[in-house]
């Protein structure tokens, strides 16, 4: 090869450099593409500091009682009013977000713990391990949520954990579909026979290969499902088989709110539009970070 001939191939090879690297961004460099998840992402953020630093920015305890400012509407000492005893609505919106947001992790928490293992074992395994999985998931998708809901926490009792639990088991079904269509077809991939092939064990072949391959959907649904659990949350809550009293979540402030909606209408908003776009944010992070992901696989 003449002297021009190799002087033309690395100037081209440093020209198309900058082009591969380009292509194959890091996933933060993709996230940041999706403008509405980076705002849905600082939405979130903001929440959660806001929960966290609850006793700290709360002017009041969420328990604390004046009978001398009952049913007071939003003011200068007062910033949401204050309920029918006295307390401050603004500390307990704010210790509120705490209690809505831990509540739903441990939905998630416990929907992924039953849904994730038994979706890659049945889309796995298959055969008769499948049929059976996928049989008991479809008896328990039959039954509205909500009902099945409330029919688990009357058998194990009112209180946020439990109603929690009930939650996380009502919703492991539609995790474990999504995980069950994900893993079929990632199981016909090539590099799982060459798995296979080598003598890697199934456990695993699922841990190592299948479930690297199953991030996008995975996140994808637990995002949905945090909004769907926040949801679910604020609705036993306000059935009153959430939290206990005088402790507030975003659904139990719903339901004084309700309590109180001829006198107090004021009480319905910071917990209505809260928990509306907290949902939206959820959503819209998640389908963010399912298309970068995805992205990043298409192009690896």
């Amino acid at each position: 090869m003449s002297t021009p001939e190799i002087t033309t191939e690395i100037a081209a090879s440093a020209a198309a450099g900058p082009r591969i690297r380009r292509e194959r961004s890091p996933l933060l460099e993709r996230v940041l593409d999706e403008r509405a998840a980076i705002v849905a992402a600082g939405f979130l953020i903001l929440i959660a500091v806001v929960a966290l630093l609850a006793p700290v920015l709360a002017p009041t305890h969420y328990a604390a009682i004046d009978l001398d400012a009952v049913s007071r509407p939003p003011g200068a000492t007062h910033w949401l009013g204050t309920d029918e005893l006295g307390r401050d609505v603004f500390s307990r919106f704010l210790y509120g977000a705490r209690t809505s947001l831990l509540a739903a992790l441990q939905a998630v928490a416990v929907a992924l713990l039953i849904g994730l293992p038994l979706g890659l074992a049945a889309g796995y395994l298959g055969g008769l391990v499948d049929t059976i999985l996928s049989r008991l998931n479809d008896a328990v998708m039959s039954a509205p949520a909500l009902i099945l809901a409330v029919a688990v926490v009357a058998v194990l009792g009112p209180g946020l954990t439990n109603a929690m639990l009930a939650i996380g088991i009502v919703f492991a079904p539609s995790l474990f579909r999504i995980v069950r269509g994900a893993t079929l077809a990632v199981r016909a991939e090539t590099y799982i026979e060459a798995s296979r092939a080598i003598g890697c064990t199934p456990l695993r072949i699922m841990v190592r290969h299948v479930l690297l391959n199953i991030v996008a959907p995975v996140v994808a649904q637990i995002s949905i499902l945090l909004g769907v659990t926040m949801l679910a949350e604020a609705s036993l809550s306000f059935l009153g088989l959430g939290v206990s009293p005088p402790l507030p979540s975003w659904g139990s402030l719903l339901r004084e709110a309700f309590d109180n909606l001829y006198t107090a209408p004021y009480l319905v908003y910071a917990p209505g539009i809260a928990i509306g776009l907290t949902v939206l944010a959820l959503s819209q992070l998640g389908d963010g970070v399912r298309t970068a992901l995805s992205a990043g696989r298409r192009r690896s």
